[in-house]
């Protein structure tokens, strides 16, 4: 991700990597002579702004999904689909975690519903370690390894937390012992791979394809669960414990081997980067202030934490809503969630559609797309907040599909986004930038629909009325995606804090 090292090699310099694209900048790089030699390198001492403001104005940038872009050894679309593979790998873990065990705990075991909650809660909470993560994959100059750790941590953890489950059926406290520490080793594995994986992506793939690839890859872990929930629940009946622990042993066995065979040489295509001197490297907290030190850096990071928020607060309560104010039947309720899902994946394809379409004009502007993802979620949530008042009339099946087109077209352009910001600046600290990004996804998500389903009880102890408190969460929601709005508009606007010095041994531009 940062250059090729060539022994001997003085009199000239390496290319721009793929992931970077050619910067118009004002006192950075990104003008080169006919040769190839970047004839302002030596003036500015490998500088390279890190915020928007300091490059020219015109169409879009490479890094917004704009222009064009140098792609040398970068990735294509094979090796797209093959990282995407990792994603399904982790998705196929994960479903088990969130969905089989949690269903096997309640009704099978007869806990309480607060003790599955509280294990997928551990998950989310050890997301705060990303930036740690990230930095250390920085530092060691590769990724593939730090994937492969997170899988093989992440596939352990989903094989004990079947053990624990099962072991539970005899001794209880033991059994949930071994699962709480399963949940941590999931989330660790979730977040070291995801934000590896990640990194790997914003540094190895052409500007113009990130839309598409972060479509790629979430669709693809979205397959995982479609695929590992089906085929689990077939192979779980007649259920037992034995039989809980075999399936679960064998999805986590055969996702860790997917991964392993999917990201295998990939990594070998992009020029490589040697690890970081021991004498050069900088302690993590500096780093990780370094990077919170920069406006653009910091406004996105409360940019993703206040949109991902009003993107799961609703996860909860939506079926409930059409339930009681509509008398839905819990099978309407559950093809109406599909609905939502089938809509969250035509505003993906849509992105991704039109951003590799309309390459070099201003409708490949992921920014553009995060503004028009999050505007029309705050708009389909307000129609919902008052469609009671409107009653049978009301097209809830219309405007649940439009919430996720928007939700969709929102969260695809945001992740490509956020590859386009951790792929500028400082190559030794975009594992730590996309740490700090994942970090603020992951918390907010854990949070979103814990504080979405407490806000609807809390509203029904003021108003007697399920439809008013309901309508409240709705509107408090669409807010949240407007103030979401405004933070993106302010991408643009906000001043760097100076120009970013690189190493010349990690340079890529």
């Amino acid at each position: 991700m940062g250059a090729e090292i060539r022994p001997g090699l003085t009199g000239t310099l390496p290319p721009p990597s793929a992931g970077e694209g050619t910067l118009r900048s004002r006192g950075g790089e990104g003008q080169r002579d006919g040769s190839g030699y970047d004839t302002r390198r030596a003036l500015s001492a490998n500088r390279a702004p890190l915020s928007r403001p300091l490059l020219t104005q015109g169409p879009p940038s490479p890094a917004e999904g704009g222009g064009r872009s140098v792609e040398v050894d970068g990735l294509g679309w094979p090796q797209i689909v093959r990282l995407g593979l990792v994603q399904t790998a982790l998705g196929s873990v994960v479903v088990l975690m969130t969905a089989t065990l949690n269903r096997v705990m309640v009704v099978e075991l007869a806990l309480p519903a607060f003790v599955p909650g509280l294990l997928v809660a551990l998950h989310y909470a050890v997301q705060v370690l990303r930036p740690r993560w990230g930095y250390g994959s920085d530092r060691s100059g590769r990724r593939t390894a730090w994937i492969l750790g997170g899988m093989a941590a992440l596939c352990l953890g989903g094989f004990g937390a079947a053990c624990g489950t099962a072991l539970a059926a005899t001794h209880l406290a033991l059994g949930l012992a071994l699962a709480a520490l399963s949940f941590l080793c999931v989330g660790m594995g979730v977040g070291a791979a995801g934000t590896s994986l990640l990194v790997l992506l914003a540094g190895g793939v052409a500007p113009a394809r990130r839309g598409a690839a972060a479509t790629v890859v979430w669709v693809m872990m979205i397959v995982g669960f479609a695929v590992t929930a089906p085929l689990a629940g077939h192979f779980l009946d007649p259920f037992s414990g034995m039989r809980l622990v075999a399936v679960s042993g064998t999805v986590s066995l055969t996702a860790f081997c997917v991964a392993a065979l999917a990201v295998a040489g990939v990594e070998r295509r992009l020029p490589a980067r040697a690890p970081e001197a021991a004498e050069a490297r900088r302690p993590f907290f500096t780093v990780l202030h370094h990077v919170l030190a920069d406006p653009v850096a910091r406004t996105f990071t409360i940019f993703v934490f206040v949109s991902m928020l009003a993107y799961s607060a609703q996860e909860l309560i939506l079926e409930p809503y059409a339930g009681l104010v509509f008398a839905m039947s819990p099978g309407a309720t559950t093809k109406l969630a599909g609905l939502q899902h089938g809509g969250v994946l035509a505003g993906m394809l849509l992105v991704a559609a039109v951003t590799l379409a309309a390459r070099g004009t201003p409708l490949a502007s992921l920014r553009l797309w995060i503004g028009i993802g999050c505007a029309g979620s705050a708009a389909a949530l307000f129609t919902l907040a008052s469609g009671a008042a409107a009653g049978s009339n009301f097209p809830l099946r219309a405007t649940v599909f439009a919430l996720g087109v928007a939700n969709g077209a929102y969260a695809v352009a945001a992740i490509g986004s956020m590859m386009a910001l951790a792929g500028r600046g400082d190559a030794r600290e975009r594992g730590t930038r996309m740490g700090v990004w994942g970090a603020a996804q992951g918390i907010a998500f854990g949070a979103g629909g814990f504080l979405g389903a407490v806000a609807v009880d809390a509203m029904r102890l003021v108003t007697a009325e399920p439809v008013q408190a309901y309508a409240a969460v709705f509107a408090a929601e669409g807010v949240l995606f407007l103030v979401a709005v405004a933070l993106a508009a302010r991408l643009e606007s906000s001043p760097a804090p100076g120009p970013v010095s690189l190493d010349p041994a990690f340079s890529a531009r």
